[in-house]
């Protein structure tokens, strides 16, 4: 059966290039909370924390970083016209920090047992770019 409706336009968040800058400055964690305290609305320095939080072998802690930047990229999101539905693209760099912190967050859920939420992220994942799965396995 063919889909009639028309697939929603891509949403691409808006550029933050202050806040990219001085999170491309240096991979510290420093860095990146020093960026989230100035930029709070800004996922990509939240997806940061929680991936060095995962490597750091403290998932509990990525869950919370990680949720911090999910949260606030789907107010970015909707802001930007997106209804809960359609593709947010991997290769607009700006939804890169949004679709990471996604990433991060069923990562961090999956690792405290949270497997419902691991699986609806992977899914929220996919749905968003296909691509961005692939870039971040």
């Amino acid at each position: 059966m063919q889909n009639l409706l028309p697939e929603p336009a891509p949403t691409l968040l808006p550029a933050e290039p202050h806040a990219a800058a001085q999170l491309a400055e240096s991979d510290s964690e420093k860095t990146a909370k020093a960026v989230a305290a100035q930029h709070p609305a800004y996922s990509a320095a939240w997806a940061r924390l929680a991936e060095l939080a995962l490597a750091a072998g403290e998932p509990v802690t990525a869950y919370a970083y990680a949720r911090t930047g999910y949260h606030r990229g789907l107010d970015q999101l909707r802001r930007s016209g997106w209804r809960g539905a359609g593709p947010v693209p991997w290769a607009h760099e700006p939804n890169q920090g949004f679709l990471r912190a996604l990433h991060a967050l069923g990562q961090a859920a999956g690792a405290i047992g949270e497997t419902d939420e691991a699986e609806r992220c992977a899914t929220f994942l996919r749905d968003s770019d296909p691509a961005a799965v692939t870039a971040l396995s």
